[in-house]
C-alpha cells in the first residue's frame, strides 16, 4: 500500500495511523521495567512543566477570559511537545493500547502492566518539579496565589463533573497524539498537538497527570486542600481519562479501521 494520501496532504492515512498506533502500543508493551519507569517519569515532569508555564501565564488574569485561556493552553502544550518530539510514557496517551489489546496483540496483563508502571512513574516526575517549583521561590509571589486558586477550584468540582471532564479532555489528548502520527515532521507533530490540547485547556477539562502537578503546587502555596481531596478529584479524572481515550478514541477508531472494519 502505497504511503501517499490521495488528498494530496504529506500525512498518513488513518488506516495507516490505526495499524502505527497498534504497533506503538505493541512496543510499548514489551519495554523493560526500568526504562519503562524512567520513560514516564520524564514524561511527568513534562506535562508538571507545561502546567507550571501554564500557571504563570494565568497570573495577573481573569481566569474566566477565554483569550487568556487560550493563550494558557498553547503554553500548556509545551508538555505534550516535550512527550512527543522527546520520547516519553504518557499514561493519558497511552489509553490508545487498547486498539492494540482488543485485537489480541498484547495482552490484558501487559497493558495493565504498562498503566501501572507509567500512571506511577508520572506521578513521581510530576511531584517532582512541583518540589522543585516551591524550592524556586516563585511560588512566594503572585503565581503562588494562581497555584492556590487553580487547586482549590479542582478541588471542589462535583465527582460528575470531573469525571465527564475527564472523559472529554482524554479525548482531546489521543486526539492530538493520534493526530502527532499522522504528520511526517516535527513541526507538523507539534501543530498536531497545540489545537487539541489549547482546546481542553480552554474548555477546562481535567488532565490526571496534569492534575498530579497542579495539587502539590498549590499545596506548597498554601491552598487549603487536602490528600483526601487530591485523592478524590484524581480518581474520577484518571477513571474519565481511561473511557475519553480508550472508548472515545482508541475503540471508535479500531471500529472504523480495525481489521473486520
Amino acid at each position: 500500500m502505497s504511503d501517499i494520501n490521495p488528498t494530496g496532504l504529506d500525512a498518513y492515512r488513518p488506516a495507516q495511523i490505526a495499524d502505527l498506533v497498534e504497533a506503538a502500543g505493541v512496543a510499548k508493551s514489551g519495554l523493560p521495567f526500568a526504562r519503562m519507569l524512567t520513560l514516564a517519569m520524564l514524561a511527568g515532569a513534562f506535562i508538571a512543566l507545561g502546567a507550571a508555564a501554564y500557571t504563570m501565564v494565568m497570573t495577573g488574569v481573569d481566569p474566566g477570559f477565554g483569550p487568556a485561556r487560550f493563550l494558557g493552553g498553547v503554553v500548556f502544550s509545551l508538555g505534550l511537545i516535550l512527550v512527543i518530539v522527546g520520547g516519553a510514557e504518557l499514561f493519558t496517551g497511552n489509553a490508545l493500547m487498547v486498539m492494540a489489546a482488543v485485537d489480541r496483540r498484547i495482552t490484558l496483563a501487559s497493558l495493565l502492566r504498562n498503566w501501572a508502571i507509567v500512571y506511577a512513574g508520572n506521578f513521581v516526575g510530576a511531584v517532582a518539579i512541583a518540589l522543585a517549583m516551591g524550592l524556586t521561590g516563585i511560588l512566594d509571589g503572585a503565581a503562588g496565589k494562581t497555584a492556590v486558586a487553580i487547586a482549590e477550584g479542582k478541588a471542589h468540582l462535583p465527582w460528575l463533573q470531573a469525571l465527564v471532564r475527564g472523559v472529554l479532555c482524554n479525548m482531546l489528548v489521543c486526539l492530538a497524539v493520534w493526530l502527532t502520527i499522522a504528520a511526517r515532521t516535527v513541526v507538523g507533530k507539534i501543530m498536531a498537538i497545540i489545537w487539541p490540547i489549547s482546546g481542553f485547556v480552554l474548555l477546562g477539562f481535567e488532565h490526571s497527570v496534569a492534575n498530579m502537578y497542579f495539587f502539590p503546587q498549590g499545596m506548597l502555596a498554601g491552598a487549603g486542600v487536602g490528600i483526601d481531596a487530591f485523592a478524590v478529584n484524581l480518581f474520577f479524572v484518571t477513571i474519565g481519562n481511561i473511557a475519553g481515550g480508550a472508548g472515545g478514541v482508541a475503540l471508535a477508531y479500531r471500529l472504523a479501521y480495525g481489521p473486520k472494519a
